[in-house]
């Protein structure tokens, strides 16, 4: 998943993970969190004939192929890019129930599982902060987090969650959804010397060995690589 996939990803991870594993992408605004996912998933899924999905609470799923398309990155027929802007019109619209986007993601999960099989291998959701917003008046959300995300244990995914992360703020608790979860990926901004540098940064990683560093990323004609370590 990681070694092969966006290249010098292997200077970070010395070993790779096998599934289940549930990692979250975090990061400020602008460290390419939604790039370096869907980067990884589609390089992985043409390198070995799986089956990915990728779902955006964010933006349309016409916005999102423009985004990537505009950064030079890949797009793969064994990638289904869902979006959810239906169901946020209709729950616009009908006051007297609100709906349960939690409920829906496992629902579109089981329904993949059973049409692709064992071929269903990664998945990736886009953003926890705004299923959070779109579930705001929900009592048990930690409750729910914890049985989603084991549902996708038992799936046996590859699974990325993406979510925001103030600038500066790398060494906050993320609350449960670090403890919940086998990996913590860290896509930052440096400023040194008048300069900025995205990196990405291993905190986490369940059953692997990997570097603590920061590493440069960059993002070139054909995508995203990852450039040696940034010394401070």
């Amino acid at each position: 998943m990681f070694k092969d996939t966006i290249p010098g990803l292997d200077r970070v991870f010395h070993t790779d993970v096998k599934p289940p594993q549930v990692s979250l992408v975090t990061g400020p605004p602008g460290s390419m969190k939604t790039s370096f996912c869907y980067s990884l998933m589609t390089r992985y899924v043409e390198k070995t004939g799986d089956f990915g999905l990728y779902t955006t609470l964010e933006e349309s799923v016409d916005s999102h192929l423009n985004n990537m398309e505009s950064l030079g990155i890949d797009l793969s027929l064994n990638m289904q890019i869902s979006d959810i802007t239906d169901l946020r019109e209709i729950d616009q619209i009908v006051d007297d129930e609100e709906t349960d986007y939690i409920d829906f993601l496992e629902t579109m999960l089981r329904h993949f599982k059973k049409e692709k099989g064992d071929k269903f291998k990664v998945f990736a959701m886009d953003s926890l902060g705004a299923l959070y917003s779109l579930m705001e008046n929900e009592k048990n959300m930690r409750k729910k987090m914890f049985y989603f995300f084991k549902l996708l244990r038992d799936l046996d995914l590859y699974s990325f969650v993406v979510m925001e992360r103030s600038l500066g703020g790398e060494a906050n608790l993320l609350g449960n959804e670090g403890f919940l979860v086998d990996g913590v990926i860290m896509l930052g901004i440096d400023r040194n010397r008048g300069k900025l540098t995205r990196y990405l940064q291993i905190e986490k990683m369940r059953a692997c060995k990997h570097s603590m560093e920061k590493h440069a990323l960059d993002i070139g004609n054909n995508g995203l690589k990852v450039l040696g370590p940034i010394f401070e």
